[in-house]
């Protein structure tokens, strides 16, 4: 019985405080996930897992990041998406002969497999929003086909893609 109490006593607390840690740390910091779909593939394969960094309000989100969000997409608005980030507040966006066009200049895209097959646009980012497509962009449920809005707003965001863990032999950062 002394044992025991011995062993709650020195276990306990250690166990208790790894795991606050571990909570605060996934809640707040950052989080690994597993891809659920196809709608980002060359970049990102079906079950790949990703590192997504929590902290938001500290970061810079730049034209071509890979970012986590909740999309305003009805019956969908507590999944995660995961896009690539096309649009920032002010932005222009248009899909015209299978190419992309921001603020009024065709945007190289090096990670894309296929042309697009469609046209989309012009709209115009509103301030505090993003606009997101996936690299699979012909088969990506993404901004181009939401019917409410095609604009996630900054409260929605998750978080910025930080690198890939698994599969081991593709560890690494996305490429742009």
């Amino acid at each position: 019985m002394q044992q025991v109490k011995r062993w709650i006593k020195e276990w306990v607390p250690t166990l208790a405080i790894a795991a606050i840690v571990s909570f605060t740390f996934n809640t707040y910091v950052a989080q690994g996930m597993t891809v659920p779909t196809g709608s980002m593939l060359p970049t990102i394969q079906l079950d790949d897992k990703i590192l997504v960094e929590k902290m938001v309000d500290l970061t810079d989100f730049n034209f071509g990041d890979v970012v986590v969000f909740y999309p305003p997409l009805e019956g969908h608005e507590n999944e995660r998406f995961v896009k690539r980030l096309i649009g920032l507040p002010g932005d222009t966006i248009e899909v015209k002969d299978g190419v992309l066009i921001r603020n009024g200049q065709k945007v190289d895209e090096p990670y894309l497999s296929q042309k697009m097959n469609y046209t989309y646009g012009p709209v115009t980012v509103p301030a505090n929003h993003y606009f997101f497509l996936g690299d699979n962009r012909n088969d990506s449920e993404d901004s181009h086909l939401w019917p409410t809005t095609p604009f996630v707003a900054k409260d929605k965001l998750v978080g910025k893609v930080m690198f890939r863990y698994f599969p081991f032999n593709h560890i690494g950062s996305l490429d742009k």
